[in-house]
């Protein structure tokens, strides 16, 4: 499978942003495709959470373990599950003028063949739009932040 990473300037702190997406259990409410979402076991500084994806006929329930490291990073790895490979990775860095950039990192591939192609098709469009609702969630939570961050937000986007 491809992997996409994606950096972007928001107008929120990287606390903001980090707690957005360390609320894992809260991903049914904004981000497409998750079905359900609970955190299973909980620890210091990780947690492990079962999570139910879908998309039209298509459902899938896998574990992953996150390891938090309060405000600058987050990694998600499976536990268990349909993939054979899910590398997820987070960077989050506060800026000098205000608000914060978020690194975002994502590899994975499914064992299923089918399913590889099934996404393989849409694989960047689905990421930049799972990305984009983390991005509204903000929005929503926070409001649209002030200056020239809050104006450039959407403009700062590179993917590779």
């Amino acid at each position: 499978m491809p992997v996409h990473h994606e950096r972007r300037r928001l107008p929120y702190t990287a606390a903001q942003v980090f707690d957005i997406v360390a609320a894992v259990d809260r991903y049914p409410e904004f981000l497409p495709w998750c079905l359900s979402a609970r955190i299973t076991r909980r620890e210091a500084d990780s947690f492990e959470a079962d999570l139910v994806i879908g998309f039209k006929m298509v459902r899938e329930r896998f574990a992953s373990r996150v390891l938090l490291e309060r405000p600058h990073r987050i990694v998600a790895r499976e536990t268990s599950g349909p993939f054979r490979r899910l590398n997820n990775l987070w960077h989050f860095t506060d800026l000098g003028e205000g608000g914060c950039e978020v690194d975002f990192h994502i590899d994975f591939e499914f064992r299923s063949r089918l399913l590889n192609k099934l996404i393989g098709l849409l694989f960047h469009e689905a990421v930049r739009r799972l990305v984009a609702a983390f991005d509204g969630r903000a929005r929503a939570l926070y409001g649209t932040g002030q200056g020239t961050l809050a104006r450039a937000a959407s403009d700062q986007l590179t993917s590779s």
